[in-house]
């Protein structure tokens, strides 16, 4: 069934409470899936840095001298900053190819949940509101952010396999539904030399955006285009360094309800998950239309 939230802001001084906000929304949509959920933060980009999100099922560990090897392997400066689980990686922006590699060829216990130089992922097995505390979800500020939680129907219930899904930097898909082609696009992808973990359906629909966009299609179109290529019902909440995107398949038998405003742009499963946004009162809500794509850039 799943449950799924977002949040664009348009007014930079709700920034501060993006984190709160978003994580009510999602402890909001409990009962719609409490096997894992999972949040992604876009901030504000730090120049020339670049960040990696990682996971560790044994964090005391995987992270303890962590930033010292990482430096030493790569030849430059990396920092942690440990997060219960999880732990962001910053780097410089030229040493991100080098990192990124490196964690995967020598540190396969870590789990990589995110590359970019503006989003963040954290998700864990276990209901929102205990995994919105343990990563301390609200102190977080941000852009925007979407988020997920799950009743799992296509894999095991596992920290790999809970949305959001990133397969490109500062790129992420959460989803309500299920794709009946992903095997057959997955083996497509991979080919093409898409990097796609596991065989979760939803990581095949983040892996094919991010190909078409690879390919030099922005969101909006990316995800027209996947109106032709992806087989199943869905409701998919996009999230890139600069946009937020919805999609729901032509038969749009999944629920979704949207609200605007001045000062965001908001999504829900239902609109319970929205009903304590500032200005709900007076904001335009509506049913996203089938087939059709809502597209935001900052």
């Amino acid at each position: 069934m799943c449950g799924i939230v977002g949040l664009f802001l348009k007014d930079d001084s709700l920034s501060p409470q993006l984190g709160g906000m978003l994580s009510e929304m999602l402890v909001t949509m409990t009962d719609r899936g409490p096997d894992s959920a999972g949040i992604a933060l876009y901030g504000a980009s730090e120049g020339s840095s670049f960040k990696v999100t990682v996971q560790s099922d044994d964090p005391a560990t995987g992270f303890n001298g962590l930033a010292a090897h990482l430096s030493a392997a790569t030849g430059s400066p990396c920092r942690i900053e440990e997060k219960s689980t999880h732990a962001v990686i910053s780097t410089d922006g030229d040493n991100a190819e080098k990192l990124v590699a490196h964690l995967r060829d020598a540190h396969s216990a870590l789990r990589i949940m995110s590359t970019g130089d503006s989003m963040e992922i954290y998700k864990e097995v276990g209901l929102p509101k205990d995994v919105a505390a343990r990563f301390n979800i609200n102190q977080m500020s941000g852009t925007h952010g979407i988020g997920h939680t799950r009743m799992a129907t296509e894999s095991a219930v596992t920290t790999m396999g809970a949305h959001p899904f990133s397969t490109g930097a500062d790129q992420c898909l959460v989803h309500n539904g299920s794709l009946s082609n992903h095997n057959s696009l997955r083996r497509r992808l991979r080919r093409n030399g898409v990097h796609i973990e596991t065989e979760n359906d939803t990581e095949v629909a983040a892996a094919y955006l991010t190909h078409r966009m690879n390919q030099g299609r922005n969101l909006g179109e990316a995800l027209e285009d996947s109106l032709d290529d992806l087989d199943g019902f869905f409701t998919f909440v996009v999230g890139t360094k600069n946009g937020f995107g919805v999609l729901r398949d032509p038969i749009a038998c999944k629920p979704a309800v949207m609200a605007e405003t001045d000062q965001y742009v908001a999504f829900g499963s239902e609109y319970r998950a929205l009903v304590s946004l500032p200005g709900i009162d007076t904001a335009r809500v509506w049913e996203p239309e089938p087939a059709n794509v809502y597209f935001w850039e900052r």
